[in-house]
């Protein structure tokens, strides 16, 4: 399998601290099950802005590591990129990075409000060839009131990643609600831990992955866990299945919008 989003460079954002921290994550990636890892760090413009020949030095430092350890687990170097009117601009200068120098952009959204920006930063992207992932948008609030929109951007070519501990319920019941919907109705891509800190996701993705095959099925899993991610990362092409249209019903709407 591939960990598809992790925050495991050392003291460039919110996740590793060490290059001792950083190593043990991925020991803990490896006994989860994990042999490749995409090193997705935060790009907030401002806030982390870590650019890429850092970053790059830090992929090499970590693999001698590994290696020195005796943990057989391939790093790619990625980004976490904050929704920007810049996004282009950030990639291009070598500040923030596609998925392994891939076509695959993986894009944070704000949790709590829809960007006004949102389709045209998309559509920047699609004009410069390059394909957005949307992390996590299961945990958008808006979008789980309105999962319309998910759709509509799947419509437009762009993928999803969930996060494995959305559906244990770690990041509330309504995330735990909406991306089971987005599971039975083929509108997730890609999975991935988020992991920041040890002891954390990677001992709880046994159950993750039980709870999401119960839904999708091992062949589908596979798609998600491995097959879409190796695409990825080696900058294939991914046939992606129509997403059934879906629409909560009263009780669900009520229970979306509710605090």
């Amino acid at each position: 399998m591939i960990d598809f989003h992790t925050h495991i460079i050392p003291n460039i954002d919110d996740g590793s601290r060490s290059i001792e921290e950083t190593c043990n994550l991925i020991k803990e990636a490896k006994e989860a099950g994990f042999d490749e890892i995409v090193l997705t760090s935060h790009y907030i413009e401002k806030y982390y802005e870590t650019d890429v020949p850092e970053r790059d030095i830090w992929v090499e430092v970590i693999t001698e590591n590994l290696k020195n350890r005796g943990i057989n687990t391939k790093v790619y170097l990625g980004n976490e990129i904050y929704l920007t009117d810049n996004i282009m601009d950030l990639l291009i200068n070598g500040k923030a990075s596609t998925i392994n120098n891939s076509s695959y952009v993986l894009v944070e959204l704000p949790e709590n409000e829809l960007p006004d920006n949102i389709y045209d930063v998309i559509y920047s992207l699609q004009q410069n060839k390059l394909i957005p992932i949307i992390a996590h948008p299961e945990r958008c609030t808006y979008i789980q009131k309105k999962p319309d929109i998910a759709l509509d951007l799947i419509d437009m070519g762009v993928l999803m990643q969930a996060n494995y501990g959305s559906i244990l319920g770690l990041y509330g019941k309504k995330t735990e609600f909406i991306v089971r919907k987005f599971f039975e109705n083929n509108m997730i891509h890609f999975l991935g831990s988020d992991v920041h800190n040890q002891d954390s996701i990677y001992k709880l993705i046994p159950d993750a992955l039980n709870e999401i095959e119960k839904i999708i099925g091992t062949v589908k899993l596979n798609e998600l866990t491995t097959v879409n991610p190796q695409l990825a990362v080696n900058n294939k092409k991914i046939d992606v299945i129509e997403p059934n249209d879906f629409e909560l019903s009263l009780k669900e709407k009520i229970k979306m919008f509710l605090p």
